[in-house]
């Protein structure tokens, strides 16, 4: 313990020999620390993005691009409204969407924005095909340097969601190291960006928004260790920290608690064992394919205790992918912590204990099986070990193993593996639970089929209608008798939303915060141009 604690004391003294280097005359030591405290931040509000700064990439899927503006977004109640964009509008069968842009957009080095950008950066992400999926584009044209036409190749309802997340990058400026050294029209540019270790930006003077209190921002990418001495030693503004320095007191600090739909459950296998994935894994599990079994844990599981014991009270119960969005069907919320009422349906369901060792059987099949979780998530393998506790004596042996990401892509078809999901795209819902992503890199990994949820999911990819389409992702979960929530087929136990924890320094107000998505690309700084301090 010694040892890590001086090694993160070592980060911390480098990290912020760096940091306290000078942003508006881009010199080092052009700014002392009682100056940073007026209009300059130090953050630590989890890691480095992946894959750098680029929306083509992935870069502000999950928050605020910071440095790209998008066609629309959502404001702080996650209703849809303009940013680039003046108006768009939508075919009647869906697949032509119009987007008008704003005249008075300017990239950071003075050039203006226009449509072709817009098309440029939408027929790059398309290109290369990453976690921005864009596959249903047809064509994007330009009518004029305002006007941009998306042609779909069939209805999808979410792909406003791409007009959301998606940051415009400028045509002129965008090369093999666009995502170190990114261009864009939003609040904040580029000053300084150190691989591993710290983010520098400053305000952007060409923002046509609302013009952001703080000139320059310090991201440092800290361990939860690192961060949270760091916040001690009053060095840091914002600090995220997990739950289990949630109690602990830091001078000068304030805890802020976020509300999240940032997931964490249980995806079971529905299919019996003998079948492939198209690569050739095993896939399926004979006893999680018995709906018996996934009804029970999710009937017997205590939520509360796991937030409790586990999040030290910082979440709330999860029953959905989507808990307290505008799509998500709150008739889904089950009783749970029944272990009676779990015992009675193994039992109805023909599962008994023949043999006296505590573990059901029926048939030849003991109702015994894996749980995989990331070895170096400290909260997943805690959450394990209390489900398997909390489900034993249903007479359910649930064997944890915590693993690496790659021995995990092997087992997952096979094998119950706790994941963490959350999006404020309903869209994920479908990737989840469609029979079409069956077997399909994370997606449904489980291999659920129903016929009636695979319906009401399409009719809700393909409607015109936003409200409408909102009333068939909600029957997916439920529609009175089938659905593919815990109610219905429950080839997921969900478990909990964790609420994101943030140390916040006295007199900083960091505005009205949203229900936050998943944790990458700091979703905190979605408002950025909101934050000040307190008068």
């Amino acid at each position: 313990m010694r040892s890590k604690y001086f090694a993160s004391l070592a980060a911390i003294l480098m990290f912020f020999t760096m940091a306290l280097s000078g942003c508006g005359s881009d010199k080092p030591g052009s700014a002392s620390k009682a100056e940073r405290k007026k209009d300059e931040l130090v953050l630590s509000i989890e890691g480095e993005p992946d894959a750098g700064f680029d929306p083509a990439t992935g870069w502000g899927r999950y928050g605020s691009p910071l440095f790209q503006s998008t066609l629309l977004k959502r404001d702080n109640n996650l209703n849809i409204i303009n940013d680039i964009a003046t108006d768009y509008s939508v075919s009647d069968d869906g697949k032509i969407w119009t987007v008008i842009i704003r005249d008075d957009v300017l990239f950071s080095d003075g050039k203006p924005l226009t449509a072709e950008d817009v098309q440029f950066t939408f027929e790059t992400a398309k290109k290369k095909g990453s976690v921005v999926d864009l596959q249903i584009l047809d064509e994007i044209e330009t009518k004029d340097n305002r006007k941009v036409v998306f042609t779909l190749k069939k209805p999808q309802s979410t792909f406003i969601h791409s007009l959301i997340v998606t940051g415009i990058v400028p045509k002129h400026a965008y090369g093999k190291d666009y995502s170190k050294k990114p261009i864009g029209s939003g609040p904040y540019e580029l000053v300084q960006y150190d691989n591993g270790q710290q983010l520098i930006v400053k305000a952007n003077p060409e923002y046509y928004g609302k013009k952001p209190f703080f000139k320059k921002l310090t991201f440092l990418f800290l361990s939860e260790d690192a961060t949270f001495a760091a916040a001690k030693a009053g060095e840091i503004d914002v600090a995220a920290i997990p739950a289990s320095f949630s109690k602990q007191s830091v001078p000068d600090m304030k805890l802020k608690v976020v509300k999240s739909v940032d997931n964490r459950g249980i995806m079971f296998p529905c299919i019996p064992a003998g079948s492939k994935t198209p690569s050739g894994l095993p896939a399926g599990n004979d006893v999680t394919a018995d709906p018996a079994i996934r009804h029970a844990i999710n009937r017997g599981v205590n939520r509360q205790a796991l937030i409790d014991g586990v999040l030290e009270g910082h979440g709330t119960k999860a029953y959905t992918s989507a808990d307290n969005l505008p799509w998500w069907n709150p008739e889904t919320v089950t009783k749970d912590g029944d272990a009676s009422g779990a015992k009675a349906m193994l039992k109805n369901a023909g599962w008994k204990d023949r043999d006296g060792d505590g573990i059901l059987e029926k048939g030849s099949q003991k109702a015994q099986f894996s749980l995989y979780y990331p070895a170096d998530d400290g909260i997943r393998q805690s959450l394990a070990i209390a489900v398997s506790d909390s489900i034993k004596p249903l007479g359910i042996a649930m064997e944890i193993e915590g693993a690496s990401w790659n021995k995990i892509e092997k087992k997952m078809y096979s094998n119950a593996v706790l994941l963490g999901w959350g999006s404020h795209d309903p869209h994920e819902m479908y990737n989840l639970y469609s029979s079409k992503y069956a077997g399909i890199d994370y997606n449904n990994t489980g291999y659920y089929i129903n016929e009636t949820v695979d319906a009401y999911l399409e009719k809700a990819l393909l409607s015109t209608d936003v409200n409408q389409s909102m009333e068939y992702w909600k029957k997916a979960q439920w529609d009175g008798k089938t659905g593919l929530s815990g109610r219905g087929d429950a080839p997921w136990a969900w478990l909990v939303n964790i609420d994101h924890l943030y140390l916040v320094k006295e007199g900083l107000d960091i505005g009205k915060q949203r229900i936050q998505p998943h944790t990458h690309g700091w979703p905190l700084t979605y408002n950025i141009e909101e934050w000040k301090w307190a008068e």
